[in-house]
């Protein structure tokens, strides 16, 4: 019946009785072999695992060596604090420690120094700058001072 050639546009009804085939001893053993990998594939799949584990391990290292230098950047932000308080400390003890008045009675009394007359003080500007400056050489109109 299944070489048979039908004509017309209504299809027959199929046959209910169902034929039910042998099944051959090959036929299994086709079906399993289907499921088997080829080397080629096996060993790019193979790659492709090492390459992954390989970058995975990289990962991780590296997310390591991160959080290690957080950890030291945290500890050097800690000392660095200390420092400045202790430095601060430092200062603070140093400028109490000093008596503006007793500075100036012992260099009036001691030294002779005395405050500048309105013809000793000149003014120079450095152009808005707040600069440290050196005088290596006198300056003209000071009298070599």
């Amino acid at each position: 019946m299944a070489s048979e050639y039908i004509r017309g546009t209504t299809v027959r009804k199929p046959n209910k009785k169902r034929v039910e085939r042998p099944v051959h001893v090959h036929e299994t053993e086709r079906r399993g072999r289907r499921h088997h990998m080829s080397l080629g594939y096996l060993l790019f799949l193979t790659l492709a695992l090492v390459l992954m584990l390989g970058t995975l391990a990289w990962y991780i290292s590296l997310q390591s060596e991160i959080k290690n230098s957080v950890k030291y950047v945290a500890e050097l932000e800690s000392r660095l604090n200390n420092l400045k308080q202790d430095n601060d400390e430092a200062y603070n003890r140093a400028n109490g420690n000093v008596d503006l008045d007793e500075i100036k009675r012992i260099a009036i009394q001691e030294y002779g120094m005395t405050y500048a007359s309105e013809g000793q003080i000149i003014t120079y500007s450095d152009e808005g700058g707040n600069d440290y400056v050196r005088q290596l050489a006198p300056i003209p109109g000071s009298g070599g001072k």
